[in-house]
């Protein structure tokens, strides 16, 4: 039975959850596939048509044919793309087209974690007001006569038709190029070989064997020592590494330095300016982003604009100011002129293709970005109320604010997926800025945990 009095379905991330539990226990599922079913109904003024994609978590089938039973119980239809990137599924309520996709997956999260996202055909994610009448839908438990059994087989060729996009979309060949590939154990694990081998590089390929509960599991972006080995040990010349739903990318220099979105942003920024592409010279990204990030476009004469965490946020500006680049530390990289939809494959290949565009070395690159020392620490939490609102939290910030002066950063945010606080602090030196931000997070575990 679903709780009424259960906090918002949706987070920064659509709808995330532990496989079998409130979010996402078949009941409730099935009624957010209804509840999806009826708003669009309403939205496009007919039964509306969704695709649905997921990853290689072991609850995800099951996830899948819920939230169909749902759907078709209120008139959808629903065809399935199997297992499939995020990006993937955007491309494909786009292209084929469908009213939305609906994506079975929590990214970067362990294997006991699930979750739904909607896509819209342009790529966006559903808008707040559609996020609220769904929770509204839910809450008041609207179902539909919901079938014991359906038929959702998946379709090949949906995925194929993704792999051919992403090797044809671009003008670049990688024949002669060494890259080691690291899937995650997840949504990447058969399509990016196919692309990057279609590409004609010579491939090493890491952790695509997924078993349903490998995924992130010591591998891909969260976990890059495997792939800084293997560059190095085999003197490859990029390593590339995805989360569990590849919508996000990082990179492996020749000499084994990590390549995160920071430096994804700068040396993109750069290869755009200098083919005129870059509208507005300005780059939208979050909080998180390094204060070397900004000082590094400002030297170029490029604006950083910073939006809160998530790459929703991200988009909303990109779509606002007309900008042509965007993105998180993470990896997670937006570049609308090909995908509104981040896509780590296409980060990857414009990587690629701007490292090959300057005639440098992937390291030669990054090294162009200096990074200030920067301390992150995750306190688990019991609840989240505003960070203002716990007065000893309040002056301790104030207090760290004013030691810090203009040589730092403070950040203290919560995480839109999990019940955890991040404290984030920047800073000339690392051992002070670790003393700092570890007795920050202390006082909130004191307060909150």
């Amino acid at each position: 039975m679903t709780d009424t009095t259960a906090p918002r379905l949706f987070g920064t991330d659509g709808i995330r959850g532990i496989a079998g539990e409130y979010p996402l226990d078949s009941d409730t599922i099935a009624l957010i596939g209804g509840a999806v079913t009826a708003i669009m109904r309403e939205e496009v003024g007919r039964a509306p048509r969704f695709i649905i994609g997921r990853d290689t978590r072991e609850s995800g089938t099951s996830i899948e044919r819920e939230f169909a039973k749902g759907a078709r119980a209120e008139g959808a239809h629903v065809e399935s793309a199997g297992v499939i990137t995020t990006p993937g599924v955007a491309y494909l309520a786009r292209t084929v087209p469908f009213d939305a996709g609906v994506v079975v997956s929590a990214s970067h999260n362990p294997y006991r974690d699930n979750g739904v996202k909607i896509f819209t055909p342009s790529g966006l994610k559903i808008s707040d007001e559609i996020e609220r009448a769904i929770e509204k839908r839910v809450r008041i438990g609207v179902k539909g006569d919901t079938p014991e059994q359906i038929d959702l087989d998946s379709s090949e060729e949906y995925v194929s038709s993704y792999i051919d996009f992403l090797c044809s979309a671009f003008d670049i060949r990688l024949d002669g190029l060494r890259l080691a590939l690291d899937c995650a154990n997840g949504a990447a694990s058969a399509i990016a070989p196919e692309v990057f081998t279609r590409l004609g590089a010579d491939l090493t390929v890491l952790s695509a064997n997924p078993d349903g509960r490998n995924i992130n599991d010591g591998c891909g972006s969260l976990y890059m020592g495997p792939l800084q080995e293997c560059v190095l040990n085999n003197k490859l010349d990029v390593g590339i590494a995805f989360d569990g739903d590849a919508d996000r990318a990082l990179l492996v220099a020749e000499n084994g330095c990590i390549v995160d979105g920071d430096h994804e942003l700068l040396i993109l920024a750069d290869y755009l300016k200098s083919r005129g592409q870059l509208n507005g010279d300005v780059v939208v990204t979050t909080v998180m982003a390094n204060l070397g990030l900004e000082l590094a476009l400002a030297d170029r004469k490029i604006e950083m604009a910073r939006v809160p965490v998530g790459d929703r946020y991200v988009l909303e500006e990109i779509r606002r100011r007309d900008a042509s680049l965007g993105g998180e530390q993470s990896g997670h990289i937006i570049i609308p002129a090909v995908s509104l939809a981040g896509d780590g494959i296409i980060t990857a290949i414009e990587m690629l293709r701007a490292t090959a565009s300057s005639g440098r070395t992937l390291g030669e690159l990054a090294s162009g970005l200096t990074k200030y020392p920067q301390v992150l620490v995750n306190v688990r939490v019991k609840s989240k109320p505003g960070i203002d609102s716990i007065p000893m939290i309040r002056r301790e910030i104030a207090r760290l604010e004013k030691e810090l002066g203009k040589q730092g950063r403070l950040l203290v945010r919560y995480s839109g997926t999990e019940n955890l606080a991040r404290v984030m602090i920047e800073g000339e030196r690392q051992a002070e800025i670790e003393a700092q931000a570890n007795g920050l997070a202390e006082l909130i575990r004191q307060e909150l945990g």
